[in-house]
Order: structure tokens, then C-alpha cells, then sequence
């Protein structure tokens, strides 16, 4: 049988021969139709937490990705270090006024981990107490900062997150900037001793200078039931617009997860283990700090 002969295409040919596109606005239209459609007639999942996935995808994350990507320019480093198919206990430092570090960590994890994991925090009291963060908290898979439910998550497979510092990391002055203040009682190490969670240190440099906290109004905060009522060299003078984050460049960095799953039964009893356990994690974590310090040239551009 004889090869089939190759005709070349003519110059006009060529032309008429439609070249692949990009999804166009109506392929947008319509997911958010779906979506809608969706949202309105009930068909999505909550877990029972109150967890909604597909409203953290397709909402939540979207709104935060262009602080992460072009204001803050997040780079995330080590997401290999978190599992990816078991629970884990992220523990990180805080800062910045505002929890700008926690929601950012929320994107790296779903967008830079291979396995696009679901990050849920561990909040304050104070988070749930609000009328609409709260209800958006418990959408976005988050809960309350106790033993009983971090462990169920953990049980259950899912990545945890925690800021043991609290709102003492959060509300610190600028002259404290990356100093980790005390880690509590050492809560979440008991969590992940239970359940055999590893624990996962990470740092976070970058945040501290989105809103320097120059001096706080306590009477103000007490008036407000706020833990602080921040000055920052933009706040409150200008206003909402002094609410604006400054563009500090970001590293986020995940570390080698220590184990606990060798430790024996009724470890997380043992108040001397606990707390040796809580500040290793914290001295990881720290130093961690000083050496992406230590790297960085400009708070802005890195």
C-alpha cells in the first residue's frame, strides 16, 4: 500500500483555521449561574462543623488570591513538609493587627500544596462572637480554639491550623516585631499527642509590617470589647483608608513536621512533655524567623 501523500496547506488554508481560545466570558457566566443556582436550591454540603467547601473555593479564596499574589506577593516555602492525605497541626507565629497572616496561610496551603488542602483554624471566642465573621468562620471550615474539636479534626483527617500566640502575637507593639510572645498552656500539643497528629512549625515574616502598631487606646478597646484598639501611622488618622495593609512583601515556610505518634498513651497528660514539646515547636518557629530575617533586604521588595 503506498504512503499517503502530505499536502501542505495553503497561506489562505492556514487562515481560515480557527486557532484555540481562552474559556471567553460566557463559559464565566454560566459557572456563576451554576454556582447560583446551586446556592439557591440547596444542592451543596456542610460537614458538621459548618464547613462549606464549595463556598471557600469559589468565594473566599477567590477574594483573598489577589492580596496574596500581588499585594502581599506570598511566597510559599516547604509546602511539601504539610501531609497531604492525613491530619497535621500547623502552628505559626502571629502578628500584624489584624489576622491577615492566618488567612493568607489559608491560600498557600489550598494553592501551592499538592494536594490543594483545606486549612481549618482554631479561633478566638471573640471571632464566633461576631454577628457576620462568625457565621463566615464556621463557613469557611474554622472553629473554636478547644481541645475537643482541634482533636476530632484531627481524627478526622483534616489539616488544623493554630496561632498559640493569640491575640498577644496579634496586638504586640512594632518594637516587638517578630519576638514570639508565650504559646499558652500548650493546648494543641495535647491535640496532636492524642491523636498521633504531627506537628507542622511555621513562620511567617512579612505581616508584622502591614500595620504598625504604634501605641494602643485602651479605654477605647475596653468601650469597644476589643482585646486592643490599635494607632498605626495611617490609623485612625486617615480613616478607613489607613486600614489599607501596607504591601510588605511575604515568605510563608513550612518546616519539617515533628512526629508524635511514637510518644506512649497518656503523653498529652504529661504536663512536663507537654510544655517541652510546646516550646520546641516554638524555638523552631523563632528560628525559623531570624533566618528569613536574616535573608531579606527590603521590607517591601524582598
Amino acid at each position: 500500500m503506498a504512503d499517503a501523500q502530505v499536502i501542505p496547506l495553503r497561506a489562505a488554508d492556514r487562515e481560515q483555521i480557527p486557532e484555540p481560545t481562552e474559556p471567553g466570558w460566557e463559559d464565566a457566566v454560566t459557572e456563576v449561574l451554576a454556582f447560583a443556582r446551586r446556592r439557591l436550591l440547596g444542592d451543596y454540603e456542610v460537614d458538621e462543623f459548618g464547613f462549606d467547601a464549595e463556598l471557600t473555593d469559589e468565594v473566599f479564596l477567590r477574594l483573598l488570591r489577589p492580596f496574596y499574589d500581588k499585594w502581599f506577593r506570598v511566597e510559599a516555602i516547604g509546602a511539601h513538609n504539610v501531609p497531604g492525605d492525613s491530619g497535621a497541626l500547623v502552628v505559626a507565629n502571629h502578628s500584624g493587627t489584624l489576622p491577615w497572616d492566618a488567612l493568607m496561610t489559608t491560600v498557600a496551603l489550598h494553592d501551592h500544596h499538592p494536594d490543594s488542602r483545606h486549612l481549618r483554624m482554631l479561633g478566638a471566642d471573640l471571632v464566633f462572637q461576631l454577628p457576620v465573621l462568625g457565621a463566615l468562620a464556621r463557613k469557611a471550615g474554622h472553629t473554636l480554639a478547644c481541645n475537643p474539636d482541634a482533636e476530632r479534626l484531627l481524627t478526622n483527617g483534616e489539616l488544623v491550623g493554630v496561632w498559640p500566640e493569640g491575640f498577644k502575637g496579634i496586638g504586640k507593639p512594632f518594637k516587638d516585631r517578630y519576638k514570639l510572645q508565650r504559646f499558652g498552656r500548650g493546648g494543641f500539643v495535647s491535640a496532636a499527642l492524642r491523636t498521633g497528629a504531627p506537628i507542622v512549625p511555621c513562620a511567617i515574616v512579612g505581616a508584622e509590617e502591614i500595620y504598625p502598631k504604634l501605641a494602643d487606646i485602651k479605654p477605647l478597646a475596653r468601650l469597644l470589647g476589643v482585646p486592643y484598639f490599635p494607632v498605626t501611622p495611617l490609623f485612625p488618622h486617615f480613616g478607613l483608608l489607613g486600614a489599607v495593609p501596607l504591601p510588605s512583601k511575604w515568605y510563608i515556610e513550612f518546616g519539617e513536621p515533628i512526629e508524635t505518634v511514637s510518644y506512649p498513651e497518656g503523653a498529652a497528660d504529661d504536663p512536663m512533655l507537654v510544655f517541652s514539646l510546646s516550646d520546641q515547636v516554638r524555638e523552631n518557629i523563632q528560628q525559623a524567623l531570624y533566618r528569613l530575617l536574616s535573608q531579606r533586604t527590603n521590607v517591601f521588595l524582598g
